[in-house]
């Protein structure tokens, strides 16, 4: 699935995990992390998984990018319903939408994981 959001599209796959019984979502979007700012990279990602509530942000490796997983339980032959797929859906998209200009400081800007996370944090009200 390939979905708009603000800052980039995301692309997001149900996969199902046969030996937990887990239906896993994974979204990532195309933002390659330097070598050089992978160290601020995961420190930041470790600061916002610290205010997750559900799901969580990890490094693919093998396509040295971030990504967004979360997992919901179906054991004993449970199915998902549609309303549990659009809610894990919405949080993954929720997440990186909330978190994208974050990453964007720390990979690009040259900011550290505290200053990227404290400008995401930082809402506006009204307009302009």
């Amino acid at each position: 699935i390939v979905s708009k959001g603000q800052w980039t599209d995301y692309t997001l796959s149900f996969t199902w995990m046969h030996d937990i019984e887990a239906l896993h979502l994974a979204c990532a979007f195309d933002m390659k992390i330097p070598q050089a700012r992978r160290t601020e990279t995961q420190r930041l990602l470790a600061a916002i998984n610290e205010q997750l509530w559900v799901g969580h942000f990890g490094l693919w490796e093998s396509e040295n990018f971030v990504i967004f997983r979360h997992a919901i339980i179906l054991s004993g032959g449970a199915e998902p319903t549609p309303q549990q797929c659009e809610a894990v859906l919405k949080a993954a998209i929720t997440a990186c939408e909330r978190y994208y200009q974050s990453f964007q400081f720390v990979m690009w800007a040259g900011k550290s994981a505290r200053e990227a996370l404290e400008s995401a944090m930082f809402e506006t009200v009204g307009e302009a």
